[in-house]
């Protein structure tokens, strides 16, 4: 006796596929809350209470915030050592970002043909991973200036005939910070760039290469518009890291007492030393006025960055 079957209709599909979108939308929440929990619990509320604690005078501890108004933001603005701070930080993201993706795309370049290039982007790697206050110790050993006991900078400056340099000074440390920062970021930023490049087919160089293409034209026609996505997303990283730089400028330029001398310090310095006051009574207002002007920093920069870099992505 044969079996009658009934043939599945388009509305009975549609039915089971609604039934299985519920089922997941049903799993979506039990996933994400804890996620979002922590979120609101440890970026979204800190970041309100930021904004509130920046309209007020409180040391902190003892007695309750007083409203103090727009007061925290017109001193800060007005003083010399938020200059000094939103000057330098301004120096480390534009000219330390030109400087680390110039040596980037130059080793970008010279790693894609070269044999054991691998082993070469792990070494450039490595400053990555050793903690900002030990590659500041480092430094500040290479850099040293003491009558008697000379950096390694200076000992090679000597022995070649010139007369030592004082790196360290406070005039002349965003510089060397900056130096600094382009050598120990730029081996991460090549090994983003490098995993971008790997993805490019290599019959597009092949082709480039019978057509008579020089190395710049390659990397201008093919390497650059293949990765601009990934370039994108790697400066919105190097925007928002160098923003925040606090620990190699605090070791550096430190005189080993509190804090640097003004002409040295970044944002993250000027929030550090209004939070537990070297100048007396700590100022948790001023500084959440800082926090929140870098918050806004970071977020025009991000945003016009983004823009700049927006672009349709090329299929290959």
């Amino acid at each position: 006796m044969a079996t009658v079957t009934t043939p599945t209709t388009p509305s009975a599909r549609a039915v089971k596929a609604g039934a299985h979108l519920h089922r997941k939308k049903r799993l979506f929440w039990p996933f994400a809350a804890p996620a979002l929990a922590l979120y609101l619990a440890f970026l979204v509320l800190p970041t309100i209470a930021t904004v509130v604690l920046s309209f007020t005078s409180w040391a902190g501890a003892g007695d309750t915030p007083k409203p103090n108004g727009v007061t925290n933001y017109t001193q800060m603005v007005a003083s010399d050592s938020f200059q000094y701070a939103f000057g330098n930080t301004l120096i480390y993201v534009f000219l330390g970002g030109i400087g680390t993706f110039a040596l980037a795309f130059l080793f970008t370049m010279v790693l894609r043909d070269m044999k054991g290039g691998k082993t070469v982007r792990a070494i450039l790697f490595f400053p990555n991973i050793v903690a900002p206050v030990a590659l500041g110790m480092f430094l500040g050993f290479v850099f040293k200036y003491q009558p008697g006991k000379q950096g390694l900078a200076n000992y090679v400056m000597e022995s070649l005939g010139a007369d030592a340099a004082k790196f360290l000074a406070p005039s002349n440390v965003t510089d060397v910070v900056t130096a600094s920062l382009i050598w120990a970021s730029s081996g991460f930023y090549i090994t983003i760039l490098m995993a971008a490049v790997d993805r490019i087919p290599p019959y597009l160089y092949e082709d480039a290469e019978l057509g008579g293409a020089s190395p710049w034209q390659k990397f201008r026609n093919i390497t650059l518009p293949m990765t601009w996505d990934v370039v994108g997303v790697a400066g919105v990283l190097w925007t928002i890291n160098a923003l925040k730089i606090f620990e190699l400028v605090f070791v550096l330029a430190g005189p080993g007492t509190y804090a640097p001398p003004n002409e040295a310090w970044t944002l993250g310095i000027y929030v550090f030393d209004r939070t537990f006051g070297s100048n007396g009574t700590p100022d948790f207002g001023a500084a959440c006025a800082c926090a929140v002007a870098m918050i806004a920093l970071v977020s025009v920069l991000v945003v016009l960055l983004r823009r700049l870099m927006r672009r349709d992505a090329i299929q290959f």
